[in-house]
């Protein structure tokens, strides 16, 4: 199924909040003929609504009677009027009213008054109480549990209506690190401390034979296996990583563009998942990742989006680039991730956090350990720098 973006105003493909268009189907016939919407409740989760609002404000809008149980709307209406319809309600009850981000909660204050609580932007905005949805919210206002996830993780819809929430249920997810950064010149002071220390710290042993770039089919079959380290039960991601993987078996020069990977991504419905950055970590690049990650930075930053997990997710990725596909870069991972740090692709506080603390999940213990030895200089200065943050402050 193919998802439109809920703002339909925003026509940018890379718009980050996709929810799957109306889909109606007329019943019966006479004066009892009805309009059933038939994924309203993908629909509503995709707004952060309840689907009982959706079917009301349609009600209202549309002049007819409704029923909440069954999403049924009476008389005849197209999947465009409604579309059409949908749209009023989420510029009413969904759109945040100073950043026009769909990344908000209802809330109610008080007896009788609604606000949109953005999660994006930290502002609260008043909802136009002359609508006559509002009485309806007043009197049926939505859950408050504390805890519960915003719109980021819980309105961006992927197949099958699932959240990422629900996904997180499920499958525990996948927790890992990411880096942003600019490579610095080899004849910058900062540049010659950290190789230096790296080459006393990284004593690791590799064989060239075995670590060979080999792109033949067998190599990319048996790379593709590998992915499935991921700890999830659908396939798509493994899907994703060998669509990758074939595109460029000749050569990391000949990837799809960044569009058409995005594109490929919202195909699978995987564009909500952290699990999609660390296929990305792993296959994205070869040797050559230092010149390989400017020409992407668009495309990971618009997946991570500041968020943690998706960070964590791309570093998982790369660990098991390094460690089983790359090991000879193992010497330049405290560069490398520098280049990641200084594109705002990872922050600080998660390269500090990964690097503190060997792990298992995604490489055996023991390359988990080679890697972040490694890196031990990149995080020893993030962690000085921060330290002397903290004393200026």
């Amino acid at each position: 199924m193919s998802f439109i973006n809920i703002c339909r105003d925003n026509t940018d493909p890379f718009y980050r909040y996709k929810m799957p268009p109306i889909q109606s189907k007329t019943e019966g016939r006479g004066n009892g003929i009805k309009t059933a919407i038939m994924n309203l409740a993908e629909v509503a989760r995709a707004l952060n609504r309840p689907p009982s609002y959706l079917v009301k404000f349609f009600g209202y809008e549309l002049g007819a009677q409704t029923q909440l149980e069954r999403f049924l709307v009476n008389g005849v209406h197209d999947s465009n009027e409604l579309q059409d319809s949908l749209d009023g309600f989420i510029n009413k009850f969904v759109l945040c009213g100073s950043c026009k981000n769909p990344e908000t909660e209802i809330v109610l204050k008080g007896k009788d008054t609604l606000e949109r609580d953005c999660k994006a932007c930290g502002k609260v905005t008043m909802i136009d109480p002359k609508h006559k949805l509002y009485s309806y919210i007043v009197k049926n206002p939505p859950d408050s549990k504390k805890g519960k996830k915003s719109a980021t993780a819980q309105a961006n819809v992927v197949g099958g209506g699932k959240t990422i929430s629900e996904l997180a249920q499920e499958n525990q997810g996948l927790n890992n690190e990411n880096n942003n950064g600019d490579d610095f010149d080899d004849d910058d002071a900062l540049s010659k401390k950290i190789n230096a220390e790296a080459a006393q710290l990284q004593q690791v042993e590799v064989k060239d034979d075995d670590w060979a770039v080999d792109m033949s089919q067998e190599a990319i079959a048996k790379r593709a296996r590998e992915l499935e380290g991921l700890s999830i039960n659908d396939n798509k991601f493994n899907e994703f990583g060998e669509w990758l993987l074939n595109e460029s078996k000749d050569s990391k020069d000949d990837l799809p563009s960044d569009v058409e990977i995005y594109k490929k991504i919202v195909e699978l419905e995987i564009s909500e998942y952290p699990e999609t950055l660390q296929v990305l970590g792993q296959v994205l690049f070869d040797e050559d990742i230092i010149n390989q990650i400017e020409p992407h930075v668009g495309l990971l930053a618009k997946l991570i989006n500041n968020d943690e997990e998706f960070e964590q997710a791309l570093l998982g990725g790369l660990e098991r680039f390094f460690g089983l596909e790359q090991p000879e870069l193992i010497p330049q991972i405290p560069k490398i991730l520098h280049s990641f740090y200084d594109k705002d692709l990872i922050s600080e506080e998660v390269l500090i956090k990964w690097g503190s603390k060997v792990s298992k999940k995604y490489v055996p213990k023991d390359i988990s350990k080679k890697v972040r030895k490694a890196a031990k200089p990149f995080i020893k200065w993030l962690q000085e720098a921060e330290e002397e943050e903290s004393d200026d402050e």
